[in-house]
């Protein structure tokens, strides 16, 4: 199956219309032709190289949503027709114990998980191409069902900005009453102040910009405390439970921990390059723990979609052309989106036949079998 989409040759360069061909639909397998799919901030890390993983050619786009158009034998969760999303996960071992406690983004097997692009998280020399295309293959199990709640361009974004926020508050035990600090306010501190919200907690946010205060504040944040305000730094010290940060580029860690009270989590979900130096002595006089966490399993992603459809979350969207990438991706690095880019595939299908003659033709992707179904 002939698909186009966009996608980056080699570090730094530019997006640019490109096709390949998919593997044929296996048994256990569901061909969704894409509709939506959301611009997250991992997508530049990996066409940029940031995180020194990147696999060439590089296909982005993780937030998908669209209709099933057909399905393989076997399968039984989805029907021609149903409304689903792929996050961004397409693949894993399905029995190591990882994956059978629901994360199968921490998958022990051979290749770990596979990423809807960048191939799986073990290289193996093998690549997968995502949604800035127009459709895609994946097994069921990697498959989501989209609420009706929710529009499919809303729900687009949920799928990484949603799950990579509200598996850490989960996991970390945040309670309602408890205080919860979100700090960066972009496409994912958007959605964790408000998923914040809708477990119960008290939502602080954090950012450098104060053209974001009334922004933030109509979100559901309790309080709001741009990092240059002295005062209202310190009369935030030690009020936090649990914080989620992330911010995706390198910053001070030590601006944050102030914050945290003693027995508290700082969580980083934003930034996998590097920390500034920081004076290791909050976290022992205060018992607080830095720790990490990576989107979210498959049922884990499932939740935070009816929870969004049952609270009435949304991530507020503007919605670009295919053809508008590159403008879209210096538009988030200059901070200038509020708060989450989703791409019209209806506008990249319009070209098909104009770019399917002149576009470079990719190497073909792999997806990785889909072992170990459960049949029964």
């Amino acid at each position: 199956m002939t698909v186009i989409g966009y996608g980056a040759l080699s570090a730094h360069q530019k997006l640019q219309a490109v096709s390949f061909d998919r593997e044929p639909l296996r048994d256990g397998e569901v061909e969704i032709d894409i509709e939506f799919c959301g611009v997250c901030h991992s997508d530049i890390h990996q066409c940029a190289d940031d995180w020194e993983n990147s696999v060439w050619p590089c296909v982005p786009g993780h937030e998908i949503v669209g209709t099933v158009i057909k399905i393989g034998a076997g399968v039984r969760k989805f029907a021609i027709g149903d409304t689903v999303g792929v996050g961004c996960m397409v693949n894993s071992c399905q029995v190591c114990a990882a994956c059978k406690a629901g994360d199968e983004q921490y998958c022990t097997g051979p290749k770990s998980a596979t990423f809807t692009y960048n191939g799986p998280k073990l290289p193996d020399g093998s690549n997968s191409y995502g949604g800035f295309s127009d459709s895609i293959t994946v097994r069921e199990e990697f498959v989501l069902a989209i609420p009706a709640a929710i529009s499919p361009a809303q729900a687009a974004p949920i799928l990484c900005a949603g799950v990579t926020t509200y598996s850490p508050m989960k996991h970390f035990g945040l309670k309602p009453g408890q205080s919860l600090g979100v700090a960066g306010i972009g496409g994912l501190g958007h959605m964790a102040v408000q998923i914040g919200k809708a477990l119960g907690a008290a939502v602080t946010a954090f950012t450098t910009t104060a053209d974001k205060i009334d922004a933030v504040a109509a979100l559901g944040a309790d309080r709001v405390i741009v990092m240059d305000d002295a005062a209202d730094v310190a009369a935030a010290a030690q009020t936090l439970d649990i914080m989620i940060d992330t911010i995706p580029y390198p910053h001070d860690l030590a601006d944050y921990l102030g914050f945290m009270k003693p027995g508290s989590t700082l969580v980083v979900v934003g930034n996998m390059m590097e920390f500034a130096a920081f004076n290791p002595g909050p976290l022992v006089f205060n018992r607080i723990a830095v720790a990490g966490s990576l989107i979210g399993g498959i049922a884990e992603t499932q939740a935070v979609l009816n929870l969004c459809a049952e609270h009435g979350i949304r991530p507020e969207i503007e919605m670009i052309e295919m053809a508008d990438i590159n403008h879209a991706f210096d538009r988030i690095k200059a901070g200038d989106v509020r708060f989450r880019h989703v791409i019209d595939m209806a506008s990249l299908k319009a070209e098909k036949a104009a770019i399917a003659k002149g576009c470079e033709h990719l190497p073909a992707p792999t997806r990785g079998e889909p072992v170990n179904r459960k049949t029964a």
